[in-house]
């Protein structure tokens, strides 16, 4: 009588599991989502660039050309449209993958789930590339989750290069993998995501092109010429003063000799968060397009490491430190691992460990009630940091100058006093609407709302609020119904 046995049982290596990765990307897709949604819900967030990218992705949905009469605050002299035409600022036709994602969940938190999805994508990919290569990947998962680079993404509203995080980490890891033409093809994914992105795309074509000549040199030709017609052909076609706007922000090799501290620091940070190993791969040529732009930009904010700019050097980093390790060379993953930790307490996730975050302040009630006065569908001016919490159901303006000679003309103000930016610019709104006979609608903690409606209407908006006739209240403690006064 034959004896049946039982199979013997499946042992699958470390290096072929998902779950720790999986693990790890669910993880920092929830850090990311808390903090980006409790960012917003604290009014942290902004009309640039929230609010911008808000408007162009409710465009995609509402089937039109991505447009935001944010970014209009800041055209070019002699635009005088309603909405400025994106496609003429910046090439990202990515963000219409968003358009039906928005259309199901017509909410500005929509982009910032989506960010933070795409950040944690990336972590997965990259985590995955080094359990593949190093069989082990706790160390670099964490590391690259809570990288700098990351964080500032995440902690700076929304960005369209969050789509190049993860094409960049899959273009790294199917290089590293040796299938070259899944990593030609992720990489030609980013000239769809931003104009500069094209430069780096062709360098990646160099470096396939060592492995498979033709592939890589398609790439690099391909990615080159694309750069070209993008930036002289269809960003001028879109724009409103048929130009490229920021080649005049590019100032060569004579820009690249200043603001050497700021710009040291970023490059020292780069080499910490690796431990030094960025610089024992070719994958670091990458680097170079993005560091060459920022670094000869005359815009000091391009230098520094804070916002998003580094948020593309992350997964490039973080791959040549794989490809370093297996190469032979001799640094445990605890010290890319110990330095991200070191930098923890200065970086924007630091902050959900402090009371203060998820303290609700008596003054963001009062936002919310005042931005609640605004009815739907209107036109109104908004501060910067209130911007991005009416555009999915107003028409929105910066409150900026010259935001009341548009036409159509918005109805609604709704200012914080406290507005830094643009510089002055709520105060001398104000006074010019109290000018011209706007009422205030509502006034408290430093928050005006004002309309451009009857008196009687104004009063009558207001009275869920107060029992009498508001009144704003001037520098000289002085109150009138009126901002004539100012």
């Amino acid at each position: 009588m034959a004896v049946i046995t039982a199979p013997p049982p499946v042992v699958r290596r470390a290096a072929d599991s998902r779950t720790v990765p999986a693990l790890f990307s669910l993880s920092f897709f929830l850090l990311y989502a808390v903090f980006a949604l409790r960012e917003h819900a604290r009014f942290r967030t902004t009309g640039y660039d929230l609010g911008i990218f808000g408007q162009a992705v409710r465009a995609y949905a509402e089937g039109q050309a991505p447009a935001s009469e944010i970014r209009a605050a800041t055209a070019p002299a002699g635009f005088t449209g309603d909405a400025y035409p994106l496609l003429g600022d910046h090439f990202h036709p990515a963000l219409a993958l968003l358009g039906p994602l928005y259309r199901l969940v017509p909410h500005v938190g929509t982009l910032l789930l989506a960010q933070a999805a795409l950040v944690a994508l990336s972590v997965y990919v990259l985590a995955r590339t080094a359990q593949r290569h190093l069989e082990r990947c706790i160390a670099l998962g964490i590391a690259c989750g809570l990288g700098w680079g990351t964080q500032q993404l995440i902690g700076f509203d929304f960005h369209e290069v969050a789509f190049a995080v993860p094409l960049l980490a899959l273009a790294c890891r199917a290089y590293l993998d040796g299938r070259t033409r899944a990593a030609a093809c992720w990489a030609a994914a980013l000239l769809l995501v931003k104009e500069d992105l094209g430069a780096t795309a062709a360098v990646f074509g160099l470096l396939i092109a060592r492995q498979d000549r033709r592939t890589g040199l398609l790439l690099a030709f391909g990615s080159a010429l694309g750069t070209v017609v993008v930036l002289y052909v269809v960003i001028p076609a879109f724009a409103a003063d048929g130009r490229y706007l920021y080649t005049g922000q590019v100032t060569g090799a004579h820009g690249l000799l200043d603001g050497w501290p700021v710009k040291s620091l970023t490059l020292l940070l780069l080499l910490a968060t690796t431990g030094g190993l960025v610089l024992r791969s070719p994958l670091a040529l990458l680097l170079l397009p993005t560091l060459a732009w920022r670094f000869t930009s005359a815009n000091p904010a391009h230098w520094e490491p804070g916002l998003h700019y580094s948020a593309v050097l992350v997964p490039i980093a973080f791959a040549a430190v794989v490809d370093a390790l297996r190469r032979g060379v001799r640094l445990p993953l605890s010290v890319p691992l110990a330095a991200a930790l070191l930098l923890l307490p200065t970086q924007p996730l630091a902050a959900l460990a402090t009371p203060g975050f998820w303290r609700t302040d008596p003054r963001e009630a009062a936002v919310r009630d005042a931005l609640a006065l605004v009815p739907d569908g209107a036109r109104v001016a908004a501060s910067n940091s209130l911007a991005p919490h009416l555009t999915d159901r107003a028409t929105v303006h910066l409150v900026a100058d010259g935001v009341l000679d548009r036409r159509p003309a918005v109805e609604w103000i709704v200012a914080d006093r406290r507005e830094p930016w643009p510089a002055g610019a709520v105060e001398r709104v104000l006074r010019r609407a109290g000018e011209r006979g706007w009422r205030v609608v509502r006034e408290a903690d430093g928050i005006v709302v004002l309309s451009r409606q009857s008196a009687a209407r104004a009063r009558a908006l207001s009275s869920p609020f107060t029992t009498f006739p508001l009144a704003f209240r001037g520098s000289s403690g002085t109150n009138s119904t009126s901002l004539g006064t100012l």
